[in-house]
């Protein structure tokens, strides 16, 4: 069952078209990854889905309804995004971002509500930080920050997760740590969670769905295993890999590689 369907998408920057007539269904309930080179189109499609950048043809069905069509806060209900480089204005505490999630529930002035105050305290106790959030935001690790971005997420009570290179500029400790608490959303409270990653190992991992695009072209769609292949890491990454299967998914990963062009 889809939560998501691109169909037939086409987007693009004044003449340059980016993603072509792309179509795909995003499976509920599970998390999705997609993978490719720098400037294939990833982030543009998820900018797409976001209804931050309109397309030239096609659409983007939410449960059967135009995604462009909705309105702003009935899409916010539903669906939270994540950007690839998010800033939070100077002066603000952890609480104080993480509140800001609810602001598609809210009327009026803005107050907040009970409900309200117990989807930021939720939300702040299963991203664990609690003990920073009375913090002001620039006195935090970039790991720390992430999650309180993901918080004000999850804070806005959606039931899908739209992130953008969610581990950029974190260490392996740190990537882990997100990747880690996002499966565990998935996985507990049943999130769909959409993701671009760059780490290759780290989407076959963690993914149920992985979606492998090139030249703003979908090339491939399906599971880990269907996906993370010799074959088509060539075709997409043109590189010569030597794959094994990760101990703790039994998936596939890349151990290493070659640039297929210089191979001897």
């Amino acid at each position: 069952m889809s939560v998501l369907e691109i169909d037939h998408v086409a987007i693009g920057y004044s003449s340059t078209l980016i993603v072509n007539d792309l179509s795909v269904e995003i499976p509920k309930g599970q998390i999705s990854t997609i993978i490719g080179p720098n400037g294939c189109g990833k982030s543009t499609l998820l900018k797409a889905v976001a209804r931050v950048l309109r397309m030239q043809n096609g659409a983007v069905y939410l449960d059967g309804k135009a995604i462009h069509q909705l309105k702003t806060k009935e899409v916010a209900k539903r669906m939270a995004i994540l950007p690839q480089t998010a800033t939070a204005p100077g002066g603000l505490t952890v609480f104080e971002l993480i509140s800001y999630g609810r602001f598609p529930h809210q009327a009026g002035f803005g107050t907040l509500r009970k409900e309200d105050y117990e989807y930021i305290h939720w939300a702040i106790d299963v991203t664990g930080l609690r003990e920073f959030s009375d913090r002001p935001i620039e006195a935090l690790s970039g790991g720390q920050r992430q999650r309180v971005w993901i918080a004000m997420a999850l804070a806005q009570g959606t039931d899908i997760l739209v992130l953008d290179e969610p581990t950029t500029y974190l260490d392996l400790a740190h990537q882990l740590d997100i990747l880690l608490l996002l499966q565990k959303l998935n996985k507990e409270e049943g999130r769909t969670i959409i993701m671009v990653l760059h780490d290759l190992n780290h989407a076959s991992r963690f993914s149920h769905f992985m979606m492998a695009m090139k030249g703003g072209n979908l090339v491939v769609n399906g599971s880990p295993k269907e996906v993370m292949t010799k074959e088509n890491l060539q075709t997409v990454f043109n590189i010569d890999a030597e794959m094994a299967v990760c101990p703790y998914s039994k998936n596939p990963i890349c151990l290493s590689y070659q640039l297929y062009d210089i191979k001897e």
